[in-house]
């Protein structure tokens, strides 16, 4: 059993359920988002959204491993940031567009 933290952009969200449902019935303990903000419309201030990047490295430090929403290879700044300091603090990273999770 491996924690995992769900990373990518939030325009993703079908992609982020698909991923957490998978993983989860592969017998691991998946972290993922709080809510999406870009695919639901949310406005988030500069402080909310300093706030949830804070959070979510907190998520990682905590997770054996990352796995990345990286539909089509998109990879936004945020994303990228959150990929290093996986690599960095020695996680495993691993990525959407090579894995064949079934669509339901």
């Amino acid at each position: 059993m491996r924690v995992i933290t769900l990373c990518g952009s939030t325009k993703f969200k079908r992609q982020f359920e698909q991923a957490n449902a998978y993983l989860t019935l592969k017998g691991n303990i998946v972290i993922g988002l709080a809510f999406f903000e870009q695919s639901e419309g949310i406005e988030l201030t500069t402080e909310q959204a300093e706030l949830l990047g804070e959070l979510h490295f907190k998520k990682i430090d905590l997770s054996d491993e990352i796995f990345v929403i990286d539909v089509e290879g998109y990879i936004g700044s945020s994303t990228k940031k959150e990929i290093e300091y996986a690599e960095r603090t020695g996680k495993t990273v691993r990525y959407y567009s090579k894995t064949d999770i079934p669509e339901k």
